[in-house]
């Protein structure tokens, strides 16, 4: 309460003492025990559950604890909730002044609110109007937004179809009048676009704008073809120059044109199916005689290396032998050694010879050399015209068209150098070169010349087995008596023999030609049988075996020189050679040893004190034991003269001598063994060569290796 209030209670507060003095009870009454006997009539009907639940009151249980009666403190509560009520009722009366004011205020209040909630649903009213009006503007607004979007999209697809149908002076100009560069191929594009645009969209085929600007459009297509057909046939005349490098004139010229020849492709078919064709004309003969000459000029440097007559078992030295034509051959050698011919295959993708300048030089090459260069070149020219065709008439097809000729040009070379060629080893690098140029273009991924690459293999192979066969049956129908010579070193024929199969083993390393493999095991039955023939002829068996191992010899030294492996050929020539060394040992013992060797095979494994037989006497023990000490070392130099001019192979010669003495060795262990068996035999000791002395002298002749 504010101060003004509370002085304008003091009045009240003077009356306060009196209104404190009005009894209370005349308004409430006072509790009498009549009203508790009336009490008594009350019902009990629910008073067992009632008591039920006050077992666990807290109050009742305190009241229970304390001994009081429950109808004395249910006495004092009543009186307690009077006195209470009495108080409440004064607090009220000493606030009645306030609780005016109050209800006053209240009043107020309310009346303000009126006003508020009077004004607010004005707002409310003019807010709701606002909301149509906008809701309206919204709509108004989607439906421009739609009609604008609609009219864009016209928009869009006229101002295409007016850029697309309208032809431009300017465009005109360039198409008739202009030269053929690059701003002349930008303006192909673009009428290259228009044309396209008339043809395919279905809704300008109805436009009545098209009657007028389709009849200027077909003019300058028409106009446009004639002019770059010229252009292009232009271009094409300048390959036919001679010296013109194509490559180049391709690449640097013809390929920036490319687009001409799409245009014409779409638009001017006829024409562009006349300038393909001539493209292929003009190439076919240009490549067609730019070969032509690039062989001829390789024919002028081949070295001729071998003729049908030079065989391996065709004796040469009744013949009188020259190559074919111009050249005689110089190195003999070449026909059956690989030796450094064997580098074209290192030099695979070489660049190809130039003649002028290999000519220059007088310099003659074996002719898996100019043929090497010859599939280089075409390789390398097939490869450019291929990948060509693709960037610039789009079709690798066309590139069969244009080979043609140059492969019928290749196809008549080789139908004439086949047939005259008796080089195998020629011909089996020719092979090689052929399957290393098919791997080439393999990683070049460029399969135009798969079927060409397949034709020359399968010419060259059947050309190879005749070659082949010619020498197997070389040896096969050999004149043994016109070819043996009375000389136990290396026979001519063993010698090509060896050579031409190392040679061929070696270019079969990589391959491993099953084919070829079987070849060269009838080749080697065929010399086989040849060199025992050979060998038949000498009159002694010694000259015989000599000869055998001398050749066999030289074989394997010229096998292991082609590869480390040496393979089943060299085995079996290894096997043949430890046969006859054995041989030939036998044969050079028992010519300064013939009754050493006779007595310890036949009775120096006898024992004498056995009663079987007839027993071994020192007498005749003693004859061969001085004739060894008499001339043992002389027959041991005798023997190793005889080793040193009887075989070519140094090496070879002092094993097999090594061999020979260490099995006189052992014979003569053998005869002292049985000396020391037989009675008597005692006394020959002193005639017996000690061990010792025999292994130093072989041990002298063995340093001398």
């Amino acid at each position: 309460m504010t101060e003004a209030q509370l002085d304008s209670n003091q009045p009240l507060e003077a009356n306060d003492g009196a209104r404190n003095m009005l009894d209370l009870g005349a308004f409430v009454g006072e509790l009498t025990d009549e009203d508790d006997a009336a009490s008594d009539d009350f019902s009990l009907q629910g008073l067992e559950q009632e008591l039920q639940d006050c077992k666990t009151d807290d109050v009742v249980a305190m009241i229970l604890s304390k001994g009081s009666s429950l109808r004395d403190y249910a006495r004092d509560v009543e009186n307690n909730l009077r006195q209470t009520e009495l108080e409440s009722i004064e607090d009220y009366i000493k606030e009645s002044d306030n609780l005016v004011s109050l209800h006053d205020q209240i009043h107020e209040c309310d009346t303000i609110l009126s006003q508020m909630e009077n004004l607010l649903s004005g707002f409310q009213a003019e807010i709701g109007s606002i909301s149509s009006d906008i809701k309206i503007l919204q709509e108004k607004s989607m439906d421009m937004g739609l009609k604008l979007k609609n009219r864009k999209a016209a928009e869009l697809k006229l101002s295409k179809f007016v850029e697309e149908i309208i032809v431009q002076p300017r465009m005109i100009d360039i198409i008739v009048d202009g030269e053929v560069n690059e701003d002349y191929m930008k303006t192909l594009e673009i009428l290259s676009k228009k044309l396209k645009f008339v043809e395919v969209d279905s809704m300008v085929k109805t436009s009545k704008a098209l009657n007028d600007v389709q009849p200027e459009l077909e003019k300058l297509r028409q106009k446009a073809v004639s002019k770059v057909f010229d252009f292009m046939v232009q271009k094409l005349t300048a390959l036919r120059k001679p010296k013109t490098n194509v490559q180049i004139l391709q690449q640097s010229v013809l390929l920036k044109y490319k687009y001409v020849i799409l245009f014409m492709k779409e638009h001017g078919k006829e024409v562009y199916l006349d300038v393909r064709a001539a493209y292929i004309d003009t190439m076919n003969k240009v490549l067609s005689t730019n070969i032509r000459a690039y062989i001829q000029a390789l024919e002028k440097l081949q070295l001729d290396i071998a003729t049908s007559n030079y065989l391996i078992g065709i004796d040469t030295r009744s013949t009188g032998l020259f190559l074919r034509g111009r050249e005689p051959l110089k190195n003999r050698s070449a026909v059956f050694a690989l030796g450094e011919r064997i580098n074209i295959l290192k030099e695979i993708d070489e660049s190809a010879l130039i003649p002028h300048i290999a000519e220059a030089s007088s310099k003659k090459y074996p002719y898996e050399v100019l043929f090497r260069s010859l599939q280089k070149l075409l390789m390398d020219t097939a490869t450019s015209e291929y990948l060509f065709c693709d960037e610039f008439f789009g079709e690798e097809s066309m590139f069969y068209d244009i080979f043609a000729g140059p492969f019928l040009v290749i196809d008549e070379h080789m139908n004439t150098i086949l047939p005259n060629c008796f080089d195998a080893i020629g011909l089996m690098l020719m092979i090689r070169i052929i399957y290393q140029h098919q791997l080439i273009m393999s990683r070049r991924r460029i399969p135009c010349l798969d079927s060409y690459l397949d034709k020359v293999n399968i010419s060259l192979w059947p050309r190879f087995k005749m070659v082949f066969d010619m020498h197997v049956n070389s040896l096969r129908n050999a004149n043994v008596r016109g070819l043996w010579e009375d000389d136990v070193h290396p026979h001519y024929v063993m010698r090509r023999y060896a050579e031409f199969t190392a040679s061929l083993i070696q270019l079969n390393v990589d391959y491993g030609d099953g084919q070829l493999e079987l070849n060269l095991e009838r080749l080697r039955m065929s010399v086989d049988d040849l060199l025992v023939k050979l060998a038949k002829l000498f009159q002694k068996p010694k000259s015989q075996t000599i000869f055998l191992i001398n050749n066999y010899d030289m074989t394997i030294a010229v096998l292991k020189e082609a590869g480390p492996d040496g393979g089943k050929i060299q085995m079996h020539f290894e096997e043949l050679l430890k046969s006859n060394t054995a041989i030939y040992v036998e044969e050079l013992l028992a010519e300064h040893f013939r009754d050493l060797i006779k007595f310890v095979k036949t009775r120096a494994s006898e024992d004498p004190r056995s009663g079987s037989g007839q027993p071994i006497t020192a007498s005749e023990v003693e004859i061969i034991v001085k004739d060894f000490g008499s001339r043992w070392k002389a027959a041991i130099e005798l023997m190793h003269n005889d080793v040193i001019t009887s075989f070519s192979n140094f090496l070879c010669g002092m094993e097999i001598l090594r061999a020979a003495l260490t099995q006189l060795l052992l014979y003569y262990t053998r005869l002292s063994d049985c000396t020391k068996k037989i009675a008597g035999g005692s006394a020959l000791n002193k005639d017996l060569v000690s061990i010792s002395s025999i292994m130093y002298e072989i041990k002298k002749y063995s340093r001398t290796f």
